[in-house]
């Protein structure tokens, strides 16, 4: 498959390739030429990275980074990760380093060794950090402790202790480092399509008491940073009725007068059956437009936080599927960049190998999930050309 196929040409694109001659030595290109614009036309070099494609429209491009006790996986111990790191990223993001069961074994202690490590490194590495995240509000992930906790004789007091000492004490350790948190992740119950309930909703008598009280303190500790409520979803007909709860959770927190700022959009896109009509998963960009245009009339801003792709309805083989991921990926991003609301973009994760879908959603037939911009040898996939397309066009 060539790339013409693979990428077929859109305005966007269009946009992109005239941007991108110049760079490409490609000036020629005018009335007197014939059939189709050249591939290498669409895309900006590799030499660009990702991060000062972003730049140009005013945002920035980053991913997930681990620690590790050794040097595979994505890790800040990985060199040729990190290599990949430092040349695409203006921003990183821990994958779970700052959620509660790392830094907070039991109710008094505090474990930040991890999450020093990487915050030490991203400053060395001229790397912006985000925080993810000050409360994830799901019994499943919280620390055991946390779920048999006995609050007491006065249960609220105590739940609200426990959570302001928490941010509290994550917000003053990396003061001036990190300035954009998720502050809540993922806090909807699927079978009731509302605020999930937890051991500390039930010591404060709702949920919502939890997360107002979260982004609260939040903006107590930071005045000019930036909130974020995050979650999954994305365009795909499956997330329809999970977009309307989170609609109604954005909702209630506008009516209280929470101050959340922005919606983290995860973004783990899926590929679940092809479309006859387009070639690519079926999504749905009308419904989709519409979300969003809810989302930033409510005045939320916008941010990708954990973009990656899930390939399972696709071929095995690899030149077709990267064609077909890389397709998909730029309709997405197509759409996302249409807003001036969306900032920051972040890819949960950079190589396949070590990417987590590969234990999330495993394919049926065993072969690598390639749902991320770099091969397992580290090598760029046409998926990363996408990308750079992508936000070269929303530059021009």
């Amino acid at each position: 498959m060539t790339l013409e196929t693979a990428f077929p040409l859109s305005r966007r694109n269009a946009l992109a390739g005239l941007a991108a001659l110049p760079l490409l030595g490609c000036a020629r290109v005018g009335p007197a030429t014939t059939g189709p614009v050249p591939a290498t036309a669409l895309f900006p070099p590799v030499a660009d990275s990702l991060d000062s494609l972003a730049r140009r429209s005013g945002r920035r491009w980053g991913s997930a980074i681990n620690w590790n006790a050794g040097t595979a996986g994505a890790s800040i111990q990985n060199p040729r990760y990190t290599d990949i790191i430092r040349a695409e990223c203006g921003v990183v993001v821990p994958e779970n380093e700052l959620k509660w069961q790392a830094v907070r074994p039991a109710p008094e202690r505090y474990d930040f060794a991890r999450m020093d490590a990487i915050a030490g490194w991203a400053a060395a590495n001229g790397q912006a950090l985000r925080g993810h995240t000050l409360l994830w509000h799901r019994p499943q992930w919280f620390p055991e402790w946390l779920n048999t906790y006995d609050y007491g004789a006065n249960p609220v007091r105590e739940a609200e202790r426990l959570l302001t000492d928490h941010i509290r004490t994550v917000t003053e350790r990396y003061r001036g480092q990190i300035t954009s948190y998720d502050v809540v992740n993922e806090a909807i119950d699927h079978d009731t399509n509302a605020a999930i309930e937890t051991s500390m909703s039930r010591a404060m008598g709702s949920p919502e008491a939890v997360l107002d009280l979260a982004f609260h303190t939040a903006r107590d500790q930071l005045p000019e940073g930036e909130l974020v409520y995050n979650d999954y979803m994305s365009w795909e007909p499956a997330h329809a009725a999970h977009c309307k709860d989170v609609l109604r959770l954005l909702e209630g927190f506008r009516k209280r007068g929470v101050p959340v700022d922005a919606l983290g959009i995860q973004s783990h896109i899926e590929i679940f059956s092809l479309d006859p009509a387009s070639g690519v998963g079926p999504y749905r960009e009308r419904e989709w437009r519409s979300f969003l245009d809810e989302v930033v009339a409510m005045g939320y801003r916008l941010l990708v936080t954990e973009f990656d792709v899930k390939d399972k309805a696709l071929p095995s083989g690899i030149a077709a599927r990267d064609a077909k991921i890389a397709d998909y990926t730029r309709r997405y991003f197509d759409l996302m960049l249409d807003y001036d609301e969306l900032g920051d973009v972040l890819a949960w994760g950079m190589v396949d190998r070590f990417n987590w879908l590969q234990g999330f959603a495993p394919r049926d037939d065993g072969l690598e999930v390639r749902g991320t911009p770099y091969a397992s040898d580290y090598g760029a996939k046409p998926m990363r050309r996408a990308i750079a397309g992508a936000l070269l066009a929303a530059s021009a």
